[in-house]
């Protein structure tokens, strides 16, 4: 009630004195306070509120001779209320004066809760960091979903309005795709754990309303296995294109179903990167130079104590095993214990899709601010093109292996060998003679036209038949030659 009656001079005071910042309109002013209040509110800033508070009315009734206890709270909290609502184009019921409860009010700006109860002193939620999106403005920090019934199925609101600046923001950010903007408004949700900084979860039955139309929220993945539940890919929810961007206020309805755990909800106003981004930022930061990855060969390959074997050399592949091609920007995680890559533009590319970020080599977590560019692998790429996989030495140096060369046989066909037992005495040397010192036999290719020539032979046979009478047949010319069948 205090806080909600303070004009602008106070307010700025207020949040000067707990080292916030005092520019903005007034809706601004307020909205600070009011989360000071509820979120930090300390005995010194409780004291200097109330200070603030009967230094002002104290030298107000000194002034108005017939003082009115109830004038000063409405009229002011109501001009507060509407700053919120100048420039709305949404239709708006008039509000009595009489029965209006501005706390709860605020309080539903606030967390969609009503009232508040009073500030414990605990750790708060935190939700994890994630690559392709950079916080700019925490909209509502992480608030419990209470449950105002026994009903499975509950409802909890929350009413808020973007500052011109972060109206700007979202109009001026290029577009990813048609109709889906670089600067969103996004809603996460997670389980309400302080231990850790946690991922997002939704609860069952969940469904989000923004203003009057309902938002679309990620499906579950089809499981093909029998007996495993699909999984659903739980990520912040984009509210952006179903929100008033102005001075309206905005209302945002999560429908959750209550069966026993708990979850807090948080808005953000973020910048989604994109995998070309992340690509460039881990070039940029992320590169380790060949001279330290090569210290790290040598570890890697050090003797043991420990051990009885002596590890001489290891083996590593050019080839991604992301997608099976040949590497082009290898990195991996510095928590990996392997030396093996993988490349960063498809690993990049598929966590976008589908984030899971697991390295494809070892199957660990292998998050975007732990991978780093091996400088010494990139160097080697481009020193050696013609071999998939080189072999890392104790000194530090490398060499590639290549596959041997099968042999080559005629480029046209086989070899066949004819009339011949012994084969390998047949077989042509280098020298021109067969391996057992005999000459070589000629080699007769079969497919040159030569029906003329046997025609000619076929008639003198019969010529001869006629004049000799039979003859003994004729031995073949080609008996213990090589001849090429094609």
């Amino acid at each position: 009630n205090m806080v909600m009656s303070f004009r602008v001079s106070d307010l700025q005071m207020l949040l000067g004195f707990v080292g916030r910042s005092k520019s903005g309109l007034k809706h601004e002013l307020v909205t600070r306070a009011l989360q000071l209040v509820q979120f930090d509110c300390s005995p010194e800033v409780f004291k200097k509120i109330k200070e603030l508070y009967e230094t002002r009315y104290a030298k107000k009734s000194s002034e108005v001779a017939q003082p009115q206890p109830q004038q000063h709270r409405s009229p002011e909290a109501l001009s507060i209320h509407s700053s919120y609502d100048r420039g709305s184009t949404v239709a708006r019921t008039s509000i009595s004066t009489t029965n209006i409860d501005y706390p709860a009010l605020y309080g539903k700006y606030l967390n969609g809760l009503g009232r508040l109860p009073p500030k414990v002193a605990k750790p708060e939620v935190r939700l994890v960091k994630l690559p392709f999106y950079t916080t700019l403005d925490e909209l509502l920090k992480p608030t419990e979903l209470v449950p105002q019934n026994n009903e499975k199925l509950q409802e909890s609101p929350c009413i808020f309005a973007l500052t011109p600046r972060q109206v700007e923001l979202i109009r001026n950010s290029r577009e990813l795709q048609p109709g889906v903007k670089s600067v969103q408004v996004v809603l996460r949700i997670c389980y309400t754990d302080t231990s850790s900084p946690q991922e997002d979860q939704y609860p069952p039955n969940i469904a989000v309303k923004v203003n009057h139309s309902y938002c679309s929220v990620p499906g579950y993945y089809p499981s093909n296995k029998p007996g495993v539940e699909p999984k659903r890919p739980c990520r912040p929810i984009n509210l952006t294109h179903l929100m008033y961007l102005s001075a309206a206020t905005n209302r945002i309805t999560v429908t959750w179903g209550n069966y026993g755990k708990s979850y807090s909800v948080g808005l953000y106003l973020v910048r989604q990167m994109t995998s070309a981004e992340l690509l460039q930022r881990l070039k940029t930061i992320g590169i380790k130079h060949p001279e330290l990855c090569k210290a790290l060969v040598k570890e890697k390959l050090r003797l043991d104590p420990d051990s009885e074997i002596a590890t001489t050399g290891v083996r590593v592949s050019l080839i991604c095993p992301l997608v099976k091609m040949r590497l082009s920007v290898p990195c991996r995680a510095e928590t990996c214990a392997h030396l093996q890559c993988f490349d960063a533009v498809f690993y990049l590319q598929m966590n976008e899709k589908k984030p899971t970020w697991m390295c494809p080599v070892c199957d660990k977590p292998a998050p975007y601010d732990q991978l780093i560019i091996d400088g010494l692998l990139s160097k080697i790429l481009t020193e050696c093109e013609d071999a998939d996989e080189i072999e890392y030495l104790v000194d530090g140096s490398w060499c590639p292996i290549r596959a041997e060369k099968e042999r080559s046989c005629s480029p046209q066909c086989p070899i066949l060998v004819l009339g011949s037992s012994d084969v390998n005495g047949l077989l042509p040397t280098p020298n021109g003679n067969g391996e057992n010192g005999k000459a070589t036999a000629d080699v007769v290719d079969l497919t040159l036209d030569s029906s003329s020539s046997e025609e000619e032979e076929e008639e003198d046979e019969e010529d001869d038949d006629d004049d000799e009478g039979p003859q003994p047949k004729r031995r073949c010319s080609y008996e213990k030659g090589l001849v090429s069948a094609c």
